[in-house]
């Protein structure tokens, strides 16, 4: 009966093992089941365009992109242009003799792109010959002729205004253009003789050709720009008229 007994606690425990072991495999089952469910992403009611999409991906938008690459350059150029008024006003003499260096260099530049085919070679010593001009004569004398133009009729109204054209045009610009051709001739080797020459050919046509394109202007120079930036605008015209001066300046030389 003893034995009897056991066989049949025995049967009834291993019927409850394997049922407490059933149970216990389903709930953890259950359990893995719920943290899948619960680690899957959540999908959204609607999809996004995949315009959209790529864009954010991207991050930022391109026009966003464009606006503020243009808005860094505006920066850069609002902080170039606060620069250059800060030295025109505390070195005004070297200010404005770099900028006619770098306007001679540039406009020396494109005159020979211009004239020359494209299998020869740049004349860099005729740059460099331009950008001493600028840097050393033309640079100083814009300096000290608008300041002393602004001296003798500090007003700008237009009857001022034309008596400031009329000095440019009979003393400044001729004084200005013979210095000019007298020095590019002299450092090319042209003896007195043939920088006296080359005056008599060179200095009156340009004159005239110069007649027609400054007093425009100067008139804006003169009526419209302050004093201290005078020299910067009357620069900035000469840009296309330096182009003419320095194809004048590399002719051959003229019969003594």
């Amino acid at each position: 009966m003893i034995g009897a007994f056991r066989r049949s606690s025995g049967i009834s425990g291993l019927l409850h093992f394997r049922h407490f072991s059933q149970l216990k495999s389903s709930k953890a089952f259950e359990a893995t089941a719920i943290v899948r469910k619960q680690s899957q992403p959540i999908r959204p009611y609607f999809r996004l365009p995949d315009s959209f999409r790529k864009t954010k991906e991207v991050g930022v938008f391109p026009s966003v992109q464009q606006s503020s690459v243009s808005s860094g350059f505006s920066i850069v150029k609002v902080e170039f242009l606060e620069w250059y008024l800060a030295m025109v006003k505390c070195r005004p003499v070297l200010t404005k003799s770099v900028t006619s260096a770098l306007i001679y260099t540039a406009a020396d530049l494109s005159s020979q792109t211009i004239s020359l085919s494209s299998s020869e070679p740049y004349d860099l010593i005729r740059t460099l010959r331009m950008a001493g001009y600028g840097m050393l004569i033309l640079g100083p004398s814009l300096h000290y002729w608008f300041n002393l133009m602004s001296k003798l009729f500090p007003k700008k109204d237009l009857f001022s205004t034309f008596k400031k054209m009329a000095m440019g045009q009979g003393l400044f610009g001729p004084s200005m253009t013979a210095v000019f051709f007298s020095m590019n001739a002299f450092l090319q080797g042209e003896n007195g003789a043939e920088i006296i020459a080359r005056l008599k050919r060179d200095l009156l046509p340009t004159m005239l050709n110069g007649v027609m394109y400054w007093p425009v202007c100067d008139f804006i120079t003169f009526k419209f720009a302050p004093v201290h930036l005078q020299a910067l605008v009357s620069n900035s015209f000469s840009y296309v008229w330096t182009v003419y001066m320095t194809y004048m300046a590399s002719l051959e030389k003229a019969a003594s």
